[in-house]
C-alpha cells in the first residue's frame, strides 16, 4: 500500500509537471483572443478577429493544405513500409534481425536537426533532387514508419502465431492468411499506427526545414516565419491554438485504440 504522505508527494508532483507543459499551450489559447497586438496581461479584451483572418489568409490555407497532403502521403507510405516491416521481422528468423529492428527505430530517436541535415545532403548532393514536395514526404515517412511498426509488432506480440498456424493447417494460403486472420486483428494498431504517424508528420519543422523547397510551407514553417512580425504574431497564435486542437483529436483516438482493444479473446 502507498502511504498518505508518498501519494501526496506524486500528486504534487504530477499537478507541477502538468502545469509545466499545459500553461504555456492554454496561454497560446487566450493570447489567440486577446485584443492587445502585444499580448498585455491581464488581456484588456477578447476579440475573434485573429481567428477570421487566419481563416481568410491565403498563406494559412495554402499551408494547410501542404501540410495535410504530406502528413496523409507520408501516413500512407508508412503504413505500408511499416506494416511489411513488423510482419518480416516478428515472423521471420534470421541472423541481424535485432539490429535491423534497431534501425528501423532509429530515426526517430535521432535529434531532427542531424536527420534534416543528412536528408539534405542525400537529396541535393548524392540524388541531385530539387528540394519540394517530394522530399518533404520522404523525409517524413523516414520517421513516421516507426509509430506503425511499434503498433503492429506490438500487436503482433500479442497474437503470437498460433491463428495463423492454425489457418495454414486448414489449408489457407499466405495471402487468404493476411487477408482474412491477420490483418482483421491488426486493424485497429493499423488505425492508431496511421493516426500517430499522421500527428506526427502534421505538426513537425525541424527536418522539413532542411528537406522543403522555397515555395513548399508547411503550416509550422508558416508559423515559424510569421512569428516575429508584429502584425501577424496575433494570428500566429490563432493558428499556432488550432494546430493544439487539431494534434489532440488523433493522439487521443490512437491511445483509445491502443488501449481499449484487445483481439485476443
Amino acid at each position: 500500500m502507498i502511504s498518505t504522505r508518498l501519494r501526496v508527494l506524486y500528486g504534487a508532483a504530477t499537478t507541477v509537471v502538468l502545469a509545466v507543459i499545459y500553461l504555456p499551450l492554454m496561454l497560446v489559447v487566450l493570447n489567440s483572443f486577446n485584443t492587445s497586438k502585444t499580448f498585455a496581461w491581464p488581456p484588456t479584451g477578447y476579440t475573434v478577429d485573429w481567428w477570421s483572418r487566419a481563416f481568410h489568409s491565403d498563406g494559412v490555407r495554402h499551408a494547410l493544405l501542404v501540410s495535410v497532403e504530406v502528413a496523409l502521403l507520408a501516413t500512407l507510405v508508412s503504413l505500408v513500409l511499416g506494416t511489411l516491416a513488423a510482419l518480416g521481422l516478428q515472423r521471420g528468423r534470421f541472423f541481424g534481425r535485432t539490429a535491423v529492428s534497431l534501425l528501423i527505430i532509429l530515426p526517430i530517436a535521432l535529434p531532427g536537426i542531424v536527420t534534416g541535415v543528412a536528408l539534405n545532403n542525400m537529396f541535393q548532393s548524392v540524388l541531385g533532387l530539387r528540394l519540394g514536395f517530394l522530399t518533404i514526404v520522404i523525409a517524413h515517412a523516414t520517421f513516421c514508419i516507426v509509430t506503425v511498426f511499434n503498433n503492429v509488432q506490438a500487436r503482433l506480440r500479442r497474437l503470437g502465431g498460433s491463428l495463423t498456424e492454425a489457418s495454414a493447417d486448414l489449408g489457407a494460403s499466405p495471402l487468404m492468411t493476411f487477408r482474412l486472420v491477420t490483418f482483421p486483428l491488426l486493424r485497429s494498431a493499423l488505425l492508431a499506427g496511421a493516426l500517430l504517424a499522421f500527428a506526427l508528420s502534421f505538426d513537425e519543422i525541424v527536418v522539413t526545414t532542411f528537406t522543403a523547397g522555397a515555395r513548399d510551407q508547411t503550416l509550422p514553417i508558416w508559423i515559424f516565419a510569421n512569428l516575429f512580425r508584429p502584425n501577424q504574431a496575433p494570428v500566429v497564435n490563432a493558428v499556432a491554438a488550432f494546430l493544439v486542437v487539431v494534434s489532440i483529436v488523433p493522439i487521443w483516438l490512437a491511445q483509445r485504440l491502443s488501449g481499449s482493444d484487445d483481439p485476443v479473446r
